[in-house]
C-alpha cells in the first residue's frame, strides 16, 4: 500500500558512507513529519517511506543526484573583499546567509578571504554525497 500523499512519521538515523553520522531523529527524540512525496523530503528517502509499513526498518544508500544533489561550480561565489561589510572578521568556515534571487536567504559557507576577494560556497554541505538513511516508519495518517 502506498504512503504517497498521505502524512507520516518517521525516525531516521543519517550517515556518510564511512558512518559519519550527520543527523538523527533519535537523538532530539522526535521522528520526522512530513507528507510523503510532496518534496519536503530529499527524493530518495521520500521514495524509501513510499511502500514502507508501520514499524518497519530499512537501510537504504541514496546516491547523491537524489540526495542534495551534486556539488555545482556555479555555487561557488567570489565577491570583491572591498564590498563585503566585515571581511575582515571572516574566517573560512564561517557560516553566512546571502539573498537568493527572489531576496530568500540562501545558507553558504566562507570557503576563502584572501586580499582581493571572499569566495562563498553555497552548495548544501551534503551535496556531492551519497548518504545512507536507517529509516524507522513510526505514524501514518489516513
Amino acid at each position: 500500500m502506498s504512503n504517497n500523499g498521505k502524512q507520516v512519521k518517521a525516525h531516521y538515523r543519517g550517515t556518510l558512507e564511512d558512518g559519519t553520522q550527520f543527523d538523527s531523529s533519535y537523538d532530539r527524540g522526535e521522528p520526522i513529519a512530513f507528507t510523503c512525496g510532496a518534496g519536503q523530503m530529499i527524493a530518495g528517502f521520500d521514495a524509501a517511506v513510499e511502500n514502507m509499513e508501520v514499524g518497519e526498518k530499512k537501510t537504504v544508500h541514496i546516491p547523491a543526484d537524489q540526495a542534495y544533489g551534486e556539488r555545482r561550480e556555479d555555487l561557488v561565489i567570489s565577491f570583491p573583499r572591498a564590498q563585503v561589510p566585515n571581511a575582515d572578521e571572516m574566517h573560512p568556515g564561517d557560516k553566512v546567509m546571502l539573498g537568493g534571487p527572489m531576496g530568500q536567504p540562501v545558507p553558504a559557507v566562507i570557503a576563502e578571504v584572501n586580499d582581493e576577494n571572499v569566495v562563498v560556497d553555497a552548495n548544501h554541505e551534503l551535496a556531492g554525497k551519497p548518504l545512507v538513511f536507517e529509516i524507522e516508519l513510526v505514524e501514518v495518517a489516513e
